[in-house]
């Protein structure tokens, strides 16, 4: 008899132990609801996306701008929302070497996340990115977009991390509504060096140049014939330049003007018309006349480059010369352009009888 109430006396001692466990098992459940933020109810945000300003490691810089885009599921007012960095999707959170907040700012007001303004960053949790507003009265709506400014990246090169971002129906982050994960990654910058040389496309002829190119450039003779008080005499040279020098190029022209011996034709010294009778030596770099004291000669400048004539050459049917000119130029890097060279000879009755010669020598400079 005495052996069957101690049977019974343990087996109520061993009910009693089960039912004390239990409780203290459900009181510890109990507290875990009530001293962790509340996220029984949280549901998956989806679209989620974090877009780094650079990628590349930090170097005890805060400049980096984290944009994070995704949609919340349900309409639940929120009044705060954060995105703990760590260094794993899920588990316990540690965060990156390297990484900080401290210096955080909002790049702009939250999109879509409820009021349109008003909503503030808390720096204060070391590894989190925070923003709040007190007392939001509007439900979020679409796509939200919440970019923070300021933020150092992680200091190891080539390594995933994590942000966890959860949202929050009171400005504590406490009571939690949803959450969602994404990642991002560190890279090593990958540094390009690439080297433009100095270039000056330069030709001149008297045929060949296209508006492209000097490759077919020919000749280096201008014959004007027998001249003649009573009429005009002209012809035509080609010139093709191109630089990428940064100021661009001028071209000048030099030498003197036609000569025989001691004896010379009259260089105009300023622009003026052809006139048969007169003597003049002068050239442009237009297409010129035909008018009744004028050649039909020249054509104007062609090509994809923009460089113009000086304005001593650039008059239609005008024409000058004098040595060192000039006589067309641009300010700054110019792509393949073609000049012509249009030349007048003119005499007088009192000109001197002779072979008349004359070498111009043009010069291109480029400054780079």
């Amino acid at each position: 008899m005495r052996n069957q109430v101690q049977v019974q006396t343990m087996k109520n001692l061993h009910n009693k132990v089960f039912i004390f466990s239990l409780i203290a098992v459900l009181i510890a459940m109990s507290l875990q609801f009530v001293f962790l933020p509340s996220r029984a109810s949280a549901a998956q945000i989806t679209s989620r996306k974090l877009t780094l300003s650079t990628s590349s490691p930090a170097a005890a810089a805060a400049t980096t701008t984290y944009t994070f885009n995704f949609t919340v599921p349900s309409g639940t007012v929120l009044q705060s929302a954060e995105a703990e960095v760590c260094t794993t999707a899920s588990g316990s959170c540690t965060t990156p070497t390297g990484f900080s907040n401290s210096s955080s700012t909002l790049s702009s007001q939250p999109t879509n996340l409820g009021d349109a303004t008003g909503w503030t960053v808390s720096t204060v949790t070391a590894g989190k990115l925070r923003l709040k507003k007190t007392g939001n009265a509007a439900a979020p709506t679409g796509a939200q977009t919440v970019a923070f400014g300021n933020v150092q990246n992680p200091t190891t090169t080539n390594t995933t991390f994590y942000a966890r971002i959860a949202t929050y129906s009171d400005d504590a982050w406490a009571t939690g509504v949803d959450t969602g994960v994404v990642a991002a990654s560190t890279a090593t910058a990958i540094d390009l060096t690439a080297t433009v040389d100095e270039t000056l496309t330069f030709c001149t002829g008297t045929s060949g140049i296209t508006t492209s190119s000097c490759a077919g450039a020919t000749g280096s003779s201008v014959n004007f014939g027998t001249l003649s008080p009573s009429s005009v005499k002209s012809g035509t040279s080609q010139m093709g330049v191109g630089t990428n020098g940064l100021t661009g190029y001028a071209i000048t022209v030099n030498g003197v003007t036609l000569t025989s011996g001691g004896n010379t034709i009259t260089a105009l010294g300023s622009q003026a018309l052809s006139s048969a009778g007169t003597e003049q030596f002068g050239l442009n770099l237009r297409d010129n006349g035909p008018l009744a004291t004028d050649p039909d000669v020249g054509t104007d400048p062609d090509g994809s480059g923009t460089a113009t004539p000086t304005t001593e050459y650039n008059t239609t049917n005008q024409y000058r010369f004098v040595t060192g000119d000039i006589i067309a130029s641009k300010g700054s890097s110019d792509q393949f352009r073609r000049f012509t060279a249009s030349y007048i000879a003119n005499i007088d009755t009192a000109t001197e009888v002779g072979t008349y010669t004359a070498t111009m020598t043009y010069i291109a400079t480029a400054t780079f």
